[in-house]
């Protein structure tokens, strides 16, 4: 570590703060970081701390350390794409009692990510009337850890760090993985540093009254050999960065549906989701696809994005098309049990970091999921409703007949039902959204025996195949669409029979391996509604015990209901509520004719939301219930930003204002609309519904909702239909 200089005596006084308070997160396609709230990654080696690149840590330690003074955070916020942290330097040892202390000194971090670079920009600004001399140091260190070593995984063998290089300027940290790839982290400084030492760069900086200087950190996550023209181009100031950052964002905004309300938070929320998704959108070999959540799960997951694209179809379009050509590029080939790949089958989880690399991890991607299939053809056939697509539907034709043989061999091979278990030690053992160990627990919390059958994927799998009739309907093979919806009739009468209840009056969990039905009550048999597979009888009974005190919170739909034996409320699937699970339950009750339902679930998470920095809903929160005057509980770990919690914002909105498309058909359906007790105004502009942009105004007079066209631009043939129960 630097030594004071003999002008400064003061030892060194590190930016650090607790772990309580919650990090700063910037996400911009294959970069994340997260930092905590003076700017730094410290400690050094804090797992949930860092700059990653493709599921590698590049950057393991940014400490910023000042000699002269005690440092206080003032402020730290996200202010679009970049991070703004204000800190002040007070010398709290002056004599006197009572005297305030002196704040001399001001400092700004800007910090952005821009293609494979983390840039910060550092204004120190003297506002004492003298002269000042401070030492600045910045602490550095890359572990290029493996995010599945973060989270706990031990290695077979280590990869090999190369020693630091030090330039004029710049420190270049190396480390050769067992993959065979050379993974580097290049900083460059401006101005250059008086000295380096060890592979921290150090400064002394002398401050007339009022004077302001500024030092700019450039940070490049590559592997293999540098590339000369990202060296080259990462001078690029601060500012123009930061401007191009706003128009690629633009570029993504001015093709989703503009919003605006009668509740200035309401908006900025909305507006929060949509560039955090677009944040979130990670290239992937040329094609997009949306991540699913920061830190542990920045990366491709088959179920992830499915139901976050299904969530924004009336918002961003965009993100559907992306997610299903890239699915499709990776269906599976071949029978691998290592990866659980199967022909036609969708994967759950591709990962690009060393031990994937290496194979000491199966996910290169890893199959080891049952429900991403279905839901790619429930995608598939939405995604037609919405955008009357024809090409995307002829070019996605064959992965769609694939996906359907998959599908169709699993039913005829596990006895009509989809069923999964585990081939190996290092896969899933729950391989539905809730894949926690205790994920499916009879209500005595045994744990259920493999091979499992949930409800909510044979609805998911009733949906595909009334996706795949609609699909051959289109190209007139009326005998397969036939085929296909007796099918999915004969699935229905089965979920019926099968997983009913009596003694409850409610759908099981699931089936076990010995074929007992999981009785446990769960938020799981609220995605039948929106899937279509409820029995007509059984539909007043859902919403009922869904909205009961012992699944509802007052906050949103728990996912284990209070009383069972494995209600947790600390949880992570056994009592906890998950905004997107909420979503999927609210449309299935709008479009089952509970709208108030899936109003009293918008309502309970926005109520939620504004317990949450930054407007961003988390990937899930505690189950406690809601009282008057009682604050929300937060989960300690979950992702935030996560895609299918942000995105569940754009579907609890669609199921409360009533809002279904049918391209096709050329028809926009708003059937029974209910703006919630927040808002009175809502404008939605330019929703894309095939080929023409529709603008809706609603407004709400007490309880009744009114809701008007206001203008159809493009193609005007498309009808608008306006249903009022």
């Amino acid at each position: 570590m630097l030594q004071p200089p003999p002008t400064a005596p003061e030892p060194p006084l590190r930016a650090t703060e607790s772990r309580i308070s919650p990090p700063i997160v910037l996400s911009q396609g294959n970069l994340f970081c997260v930092i905590d709230r003076r700017g730094n990654i410290s400690p050094r080696g804090a797992t949930d701390l860092g700059l990653f690149h493709e599921d590698t840590r590049h950057l393991s330690h940014l400490e910023l350390v000042l000699t002269g003074g005690t440092m206080t955070v003032l402020s730290a916020e996200t202010i679009g794409p970049s991070s703004q942290i204000d800190i002040g330097l007070s010398d709290l040892g002056s004599p006197g009692f009572f005297r305030d202390p002196q704040n001399f000194l001001h400092l700004r971090r800007r910090q952005l990510l821009d293609h494979n670079e983390f840039v910060e920009r550092i204004i120190a600004t003297n506002h004492h009337r003298a002269a000042i001399d401070l030492e600045l140091q910045l602490l550095l260190d890359a572990d290029f850890a493996d995010i599945f070593e973060l989270r706990g995984a031990r290695r077979q063998r280590p990869g090999s760090p190369l020693p630091p290089e030090t330039g004029d300027g710049h420190i270049l940290f190396s480390y050769r993985g067992t993959d065979q790839l050379l993974y580097r982290t290049l900083v460059r400084t401006m101005p250059s540093p008086r000295t380096i030492v060890g592979t921290s760069p150090c400064y002394r900086l002398h401050l007339e009254p009022g004077e302001s200087t500024v030092l700019e950190v450039i940070v490049l996550a590559e592997r293999g050999p540098l590339d000369a023209a990202s060296v080259a181009s990462s001078w690029r100031p601060f500012d123009v960065r930061l401007t191009d950052l706003a128009l690629r964002q633009k570029t993504f905004l001015d093709r989703t549906t503009h919003l605006t309300a009668d509740n200035n938070r309401f908006e900025a929320m909305i507006d929060r989701a949509l560039t955090d998704l677009d944040s979130l959108r990670l290239d992937v070999d040329g094609r997009h696809i949306i991540g699913a959540g920061i830190p542990w799960f920045a990366a491709p997951f088959g179920r992830d994005a499915l139901l976050t694209s299904l969530s924004c179809l009336a918002f961003a379009p965009d993100l559907a098309t992306e997610t299903l050509h890239t699915l499709a590029a990776y269906q599976g080939k071949c029978d691998d049990p290592w990866r659980e790949e199967e022909p036609g089958k969708i994967f759950h989880e591709l990962r690009r970091g060393e031990l994937a690399r290496a194979g000491e991890v199966p996910h290169s991607p890893y199959y080891g999921t049952i429900d991403a299939t279905p839901l790619w053809l429930v995608l598939l056939a939405e995604t037609y409703r919405w955008t009357g697509d024809e090409l995307l539907v002829d070019e996605l034709e064959p992965a769609a007949e694939r996906a359907l043989a998959w599908i169709e061999r699993r039913l005829e091979r596990d006895g009509g039902l989809l069923r999964y278990h585990q081939t190996h030690t290092r896969g899933l053992e729950n391989q539905g959204w809730k894949d926690s160990h205790d994920g499916v627990s009879h209500p005595d919390g045994a744990i259920a025996k493999p091979p499992i059958a949930l409800i909510e994927v044979q609805g998911y799998t009733v949906a595909a195949l009334e996706a795949m009739a609609l699909l051959r309907r289109r190209r007139r093979d009326l005998r397969g669409s036939v085929r296909l919806r007796e099918q999915a009739q004969l699935l229905r009468r089965r979920i019926d029979a099968d997983f009913w209840v009596e003694q409850s009056r409610y759908y099981a969990l699931a089936l076990d391996g010995d074929g007992r039905r999981v009785a446990t009550i769960t938020s799981n048999p609220g995605h039948l509604a929106f899937c279509q597979a409820l029995a007509p009888e059984r539909v007043n009974r859902v919403a009922e015990v869904l909205l009961s005190d012992a699944l509802f919170s007052g906050w949103g739909i728990r996912t284990v209901a209070r009383g069972q034996a494995v209600y947790n409320p600390l949880s992570y699937h056994n009592g906890t509520i998950w905004p997107h699970d909420n979503a999927l339950c609210a449309l299935g009750l709008a479009v089952s004719g509970h709208g108030h339902s899936a109003l009293a679930l918008l309502e309970g998470i926005y109520a939620a939301s504004l317990h949450f920095r930054d407007l961003r809903l988390p990937e899930l929160f505690c189950g406690m219930a809601r009282s008057e005057g009682d604050a929300l509980v937060h989960y300690p770990v979950s992702c935030s930003p996560q895609a299918w919690a942000t995105a569940s914002l754009f579907l609890l909105l669609q199921a409360a204002l009533g809002i279904r498309s049918n391209a096709e058909a050329g028809r926009l359906i708003v059937r029974n609309p209910n703006l919630p007790s927040f808002l009175r105004q809502l404008r939605l502009e330019r929703m894309r519904v095939g080929r023409s942009l529709v603008s809706l105004q609603f407004e709400r007079h007490d309880d009744r909702t009114h809701v008007d066209l206001i203008e159809i631009q493009g193609e005007t043939h498309l009808k608008v239909m306006i249903e009022m129960g």
